[in-house]
């Protein structure tokens, strides 16, 4: 049966669903609407009314212009993980009997191995903020618990005051797909959240009083957004000589790759990062290879 509202009604059911099913975030809808609106343009040239009229033989020509256009094979995997999903939605939605998504097949894609920063460029960074006026203590606040707690940007700015259990040493953080785990608050990041604290400019009673109040806030006192963490960081990075070298994601490769250094358990480091999947963790196993073997290269007489 053909979706009887055509592709775009179609399309809004789907990302609703997705919305409300899986908790995907305002970026993965924004990229999911994207690639829909491409497959349209692609489906309506060649000749279909609705979603419903596609067939295998034809989404296999999508894919080949995917990678004829040049797509990176991250982009092309992310534009077929859409379409298979898609048409699955559609199944379930009744304006499709079979999934003509169902063979295609995602490229293979080379894992890059995360930037990270040592230990001591980490020391040198959590010591460019002044710690003296609210501005300052309030970055380094977001500096130490980023690497304390191995956060997401995303996930620091919409922590609250009530997510936050300084004496248990613990924040409750809400991530991917609206699953919340506890990231740890170490002494240092508690000692420098609870300086940002007693400083933090009044906000008015209301907010003051409200439970959802914004852990960090801007200079106007409202919620600090993903780009406001950026820049302070671009700012201290630019201050320790580390221009360049860092993104506010780096600060969570970090805090993995130097606790699997110290011999923590890969499972309690998933756990940590909110990973849904050991695989994507494993990533970090392969950094701290690399730099045992690029150790014994270099030191081992018998290495080479």
């Amino acid at each position: 049966m053909a979706a009887p509202d055509g592709f775009a009604a179609a399309a809004e059911r789907f990302l609703r669903a997705l919305a409300a099913e899986r908790g995907a975030s305002p970026l993965t809808l924004k990229s999911y609407r994207e690639d829909l609106l491409q497959l349209e343009e692609f489906l309506h040239s060649a000749g279909c009314r609705t979603p419903g009229d596609a067939s295998s033989t034809l989404l296999r020509r999508y894919a080949a212009g995917l990678h004829a256009a040049g797509y990176a094979a991250s982009t092309v995997a992310r534009k077929l993980a859409s379409t298979r999903s898609f048409y699955t939605f559609g199944q379930r939605d009744g304006w499709v009997k079979t999934n003509p998504a169902k063979p295609l097949r995602s490229p293979k894609r080379g894992r890059k191995l995360p930037k990270f920063l040592t230990g001591e460029e980490i020391a040198t960074l959590l010591a460019a903020p002044r710690a003296k006026a609210a501005g300052g203590l309030r970055d380094l606040a977001i500096l130490e618990l980023m690497y304390s707690s191995g956060v997401r940007v995303r996930e620091l700015v919409s922590l609250d005051d009530a997510d936050l259990d300084l004496r248990g040493g613990t924040v409750r953080v809400r991530g991917k797909g609206r699953r919340e785990r506890l990231g740890i608050v170490g002494s240092h990041a508690r000692k420098a959240v609870e300086a940002w604290l007693a400083s933090r400019p009044a906000s008015p009673p209301a907010a003051a009083a409200s439970r959802s109040r914004p852990l960090f806030t801007n200079r106007f006192g409202g919620r600090l957004s993903v780009r406001g963490v950026a820049r302070l960081l671009e700012k201290h990075l630019l201050t320790a000589g580390l221009s360049g070298r860092a993104s506010p994601h780096t600060l969570r490769h970090s805090f993995a790759t130097h606790l699997l250094d110290a011999g923590a358990d890969i499972r309690s480091v998933q756990e940590l990062l909110g990973h849904k999947s050991l695989i994507t963790t494993q990533i970090y196993t392969h950094v701290t290879t690399s730099r045992l073997l690029s150790a014994f290269d270099k030191a081992h007489p018998r290495a080479r």
